[in-house]
């Protein structure tokens, strides 16, 4: 039976914040909110956890988890070959709306699907999140919705999708918007704009004006 937390609460917030680590440290799923839409969260290296995750979503292995974190400092645990130009969008935009595609660490022993060696990473711009995350440590964390659904911007809508695929949902009140956040590839030489989302081409290019947008 999936537990929910009230984090407009602060009690019920402590409460639920301990459970939800708790729920992820023995390979279970919670749902928690972000600056962008609800995720459903679980241990990035578990392979049996991100594997429920996937399968809780109808997602198979050819779309990967992203990976959410509580601190740039992270970064130097999870990425390899990280360009001056990375850290400076990460200085400018981190915590917010903008995932980089990165080459992750050659050690890391992480499935999170067919990734051939990067790792989109994202340190979002919410309280409870942050929180979350600063607790446990790096996290899979994708759009709390079945696949082909749209995105949820309130706990309920997540409920009503996931059920009890979840061991514990985390209400963080509506999400601000629904747009999703940016996504910029960083694997290569120059930075390049995969998805528009929060933060537009011209607002990237401000910190790394060489850009490029991907056709």
């Amino acid at each position: 039976m999936a537990r929910r937390y009230d984090c407009s609460d602060a009690t019920d917030r402590r409460t639920g914040l301990r459970e939800a680590a708790a729920a992820v440290r023995r390979g279970e799923l919670v749902v928690l909110p972000t600056d962008t839409v609800y995720g459903i969260g679980a241990d990035a290296f578990s392979r049996e956890a991100v594997g429920d995750l996937l399968q809780a979503k109808g997602r198979g292995r050819g779309m990967p988890s992203p990976v959410l974190v509580g601190s740039p400092n992270t970064l130097h645990g999870l990425v390899t070959d990280f360009s001056e130009q990375a850290w400076e969008l990460v200085d400018a935009f981190w915590p917010g709306a903008l995932t980089l595609v990165a080459k992750h660490q050659p050690s890391l022993t992480w499935d999170l699907g067919e990734t051939r060696g990067t790792v989109a990473v994202r340190m979002p711009l919410h309280p409870v999140a942050l929180e979350l995350l600063t607790e446990f440590g790096p996290m899979a964390v994708s759009s709390a919705n079945l696949t082909g659904h749209p995105a949820p911007q309130n706990c309920d809508a997540a409920q009503e999708m996931l059920g009890d695929s979840v061991s514990v949902y985390l209400d963080g009140g509506s999400t601000p918007a629904d747009v999703p956040s940016s996504i910029v590839d960083v694997t290569g030489k120059v930075p390049v704009l995969l998805r528009a989302g929060a933060i537009g081409a011209e607002q990237l290019r401000e910190v790394v004006p060489e850009l490029e947008v991907a056709n």
